[in-house]
């Protein structure tokens, strides 16, 4: 029976899936925040290990090498690659060097380039193979990926992180760690246009759990002040963001300012959409592909574009218990499901 497990190694989690002849059977996240040092990722691989099991076969992906933990990309590709190399032991590992394919363990310090950040094109390669043209858009807990699919195959412009926020195909915001400092500079409160203070008081976790929008099972991240993740006590950050307490409000307006946070991080991501789409790749009747813990804002854009959404879990085989998680590691998912089509496991 062929059975794989896809990784997907990324700075604050790590995610697995388990293939099995073609079929995900079982997925899983693990908090790993890797700023916290490297040992994290040792005990995150041992969680997933135990609810997930092992595989004769690994695939590994990864966004890992950008933690704080290395001082510089190459060096993370590697460390992460001793590590996944080294906890995987004896069963076989291949690392996904996206337009290069797979790479051995010996292969990886010369595609460390192609290794760096290359889930999006897992990911973007597997819907291809299912859906010929599409939209891929996939909202994590950090980030949002927009990746054309034309033909069959990935027509990202940019591969590289840095080339690819250029682009519009990466944009820092996601369901969970996005600080709110970091979206619209003012925001209207009380009958008055207000600044934010630029402090850490909030996430969009706050905003997301506020208006009721966020996965249980996606909030694995520190509250930004330790306290509780509550409505109440998302409110209360939320009210930090401009300078107010809480008690100065009620309810109904602090749940009217979390719309304005989602709203705007909506217009970021369609705003990135649009670029991408304007190049003409795809037509209008290609779909949206949503994946990842936002895929719910992902179908909220996909109306606003008049076009067809799409669940990433709807373009594969999963056994029922496992097509959410499988949607919400989608590059795990990919991966596998990538290497169950190379390999023989």
């Amino acid at each position: 029976m062929q059975n794989i497990i896809g990784w997907d190694v990324g700075g604050a989690h790590l995610k697995a899936a388990r293939v099995e002849n073609g079929i995900v059977t079982h997925a899983a996240q693990i908090a790993c925040p890797l700023w916290l040092g490297l040992a994290e990722l040792d005990r995150a691989f041992s969680e997933a290990q135990a609810e997930i099991g092992a595989a004769p076969l690994n695939a590994v992906t990864m966004t890992g090498e950008l933690s704080d933990a290395f001082a510089s990309r190459e060096e993370g590709v590697q460390g992460v690659a001793n590590i996944a190399e080294r906890i995987l032991a004896p069963a076989r590992t291949w690392f996904y060097a996206g337009r290069s394919g797979f790479v051995g363990r010996d292969e990886v310090a010369t595609y460390a380039s192609d290794i760096a950040s290359a889930n999006w094109h897992a990911s973007a390669t597997l819907t291809g193979m299912r859906a010929r043209d599409a939209l891929f858009i996939d909202i994590g807990s950090t980030t949002t990926d927009i990746i054309p699919v034309a033909e069959g195959r990935p027509a990202a412009q940019g591969y590289s992180d840095g080339q690819r926020l250029t682009h519009g195909e990466l944009v820092y915001a996601g369901l969970v760690r996005t600080f709110l400092m970091a979206g619209p500079k003012r925001v209207p409160f009380a009958g008055q246009w207000t600044p934010l203070m630029n402090e850490w008081f909030a996430t969009a976790a706050d905003v997301y759990r506020i208006l009721g929008e966020l996965p249980e099972e996606a909030d694995m991240t520190d509250t930004a002040d330790g306290r509780e993740k509550t409505k109440a006590a998302s409110r209360a950050r939320l009210a930090r963001v401009i300078g107010r307490d809480v008690g100065e409000a009620d309810d109904a307006a602090w749940d009217r300012l979390a719309g304005v946070f989602a709203e705007a991080q909506l217009r970021d991501v369609m705003d990135a959409a649009e670029l991408v789409l304007s190049r003409g790749l795809i037509d209008a009747s290609a779909p949206i592909v949503g994946a990842g813990v936002g895929r719910g804002i992902i179908k909220k854009l996909a109306a606003r574009l008049d076009r067809q959404f799409i669940a990433f879990d709807d373009l594969i085989e999963a056994a029922p218990e496992a097509r959410s998680k499988a949607c919400d590691c989608a590059p795990a998912s990919a991966v596998a499901l990538i290497a169950a089509s190379q390999f023989e496991a």
